[in-house]
C-alpha cells in the first residue's frame, strides 16, 4: 500500500480507503463488516471514512465499536456532517455542527476524529458561522483537519478568502472515469491550494467493476436494484455505458490489472487525488481494490479507456 500526503496536513493516508456507505452498521451483517475492516488493516489501508448520517448513526456506532483497542494513532478516521439527523437537526450552523460533532466522537468512541468534513454546501446558514464553528472545532482539539465534500467552486473561493479561520485539507468529490466533473473547476483549485481530492464513487458504484451485463437485469441483491441510492443509479446503468464497460476489460487485462483495479488506478493517477474511497461487503473485495494502489499503467491504456467511455456518454446525449 503506498501512502500520500492529504493536503497542507501532516496525515499520510492510504491510496486506497474503506467507506461505509449503505454498509456498515445498515446494509453488511455485522460479523462481514468487521472481517472488510480487518483485511483493511492487513492491507495497509489507514483511512477509514465515515459520517454521521450514514445509517442514521449506525456506521459510526459500529465503526466505534469494532475500532476498539486499536492504537488511535494507526489509522486516519474522518467523518462528516450536514444531512438530516432528524426532524430539526441538520446543516451547518453553529450549533448544529458543536451537537452534531459531540454526538459522533460519543458513537466513535474517541476524542477526536481525524477529519471532519462538510457533507455538503448548506446555503441556509451564513458561511462565516459555518466557518467559525469549523475552527472552534480544531481549536479545542476534536477534530484534527476539516474537509468538504461536493462544494461548488465559488463557495470554496469564499472559505479560502475569509481570514482567521482553519483551513481546508481535503476535498470529497465523486470521480471516476464515468464522471469527469471535478476536473473542470474543482481539481485545479484545490490544487493551488493545498487541498487534496478524497474521491468517492471510483467504481461508479461498482458499475466499472464490470459485474453488470447490457443484456441482462441486474444482479437482484445489487445496487442497481435496491434503489437506496434514490435514482443515483439511472444514468451508469444506461445500456451504452454497460457496454463501453464491458469493453474496457481487455485494456485492463493489458495492465495486468482486474477491471476494478484498473478504474481505481485511473483515479489515483491524478496527483490532487490522495485517496480513493471503496466499499466492500467481503474481504475478497478489500484485497482486489487494494491491489490498485501503486500500480504503474501505460497512459496510452488510459487513454484508449477515456476515449472508450467519452463515446459512450456522447451517445447518450445525441
Amino acid at each position: 500500500m503506498k501512502y500520500r500526503k492529504l493536503g497542507d496536513s501532516d496525515l499520510e493516508v492510504s491510496e486506497i480507503s474503506l467507506g461505509s456507505w449503505l454498509t456498515y452498521g445498515v446494509g453488511v451483517e455485522a460479523d462481514k463488516a468487521r472481517a472488510c475492516l480487518e483485511e483493511a488493516f492487513t492491507q495497509g489501508i489507514n483511512f477509514i471514512d465515515t459520517a454521521n448520517v450514514y445509517g442514521r448513526g449506525a456506521a459510526e456506532t459500529f465503526l466505534g465499536e469494532a475500532l476498539q483497542g486499536r492504537a488511535r494513532d494507526s489509522y486516519v478516521l474522518a467523518t462528516k456532517v450536514y444531512f438530516a439527523m432528524s426532524d430539526e437537526d441538520r446543516g451547518l450552523s453553529r450549533a448544529q455542527i458543536e451537537k452534531q460533532l459531540d454526538a459522533s466522537l460519543q458513537r466513535l468512541k474517541t476524542d477526536y476524529v481525524d477529519l471532519y468534513q462538510c457533507h455538503r454546501y448548506d446555503w441556509d446558514t451564513p458561511l462565516e458561522e459555518t466557518m467559525e464553528a469549523l475552527t472552534r472545532a480544531v481549536e479545542s482539539g476534536k477534530t484534527r483537519y476539516i474537509g468538504f465534500s461536493e462544494w461548488p467552486a465559488e463557495r470554496i473561493q469564499a472559505a479560502l478568502d475569509m481570514p482567521g479561520v482553519a483551513k481546508f485539507v481535503s476535498s470529497q468529490p465523486q470521480y471516476s472515469l464515468l464522471w469527469r466533473e471535478p476536473e473542470d473547476e474543482i481539481i485545479p483549485l484545490c490544487a493551488a491550494n493545498g487541498i487534496s481530492q478524497i474521491v468517492w464513487s471510483p467504481l461508479g458504484q461498482g458499475v466499472l467493476s464490470g459485474k453488470y451485463d447490457p443484456d441482462s437485469p441486474p444482479p437482484k441483491d445489487s445496487r442497481a436494484v435496491s434503489d437506496s441510492m434514490g435514482g443515483f443509479m439511472g444514468r451508469l446503468m444506461h445500456p451504452e455505458t454497460l457496454r463501453a464497460v464491458q469493453r474496457l476489460k481487455p485494456i485492463a487485462e493489458e495492465a495486468g490489472l482486474t477491471l476494478p483495479q484498473f478504474a481505481l488506478a485511473w483515479v489515483l493517477r491524478e496527483p490532487n487525488v490522495a485517496s480513493a474511497i471503496i466499499g466492500a461487503s467481503r474481504p475478497s473485495q478489500v484485497r482486489e481494490n487494494a491491489g490498485a494502489s501503486g500500480v504503474v499503467v501505460d497512459t496510452q491504456l488510459f487513454m484508449r479507456a477515456e476515449a472508450i467511455i467519452d463515446e459512450a456518454l456522447a451517445a447518450q446525449t445525441v
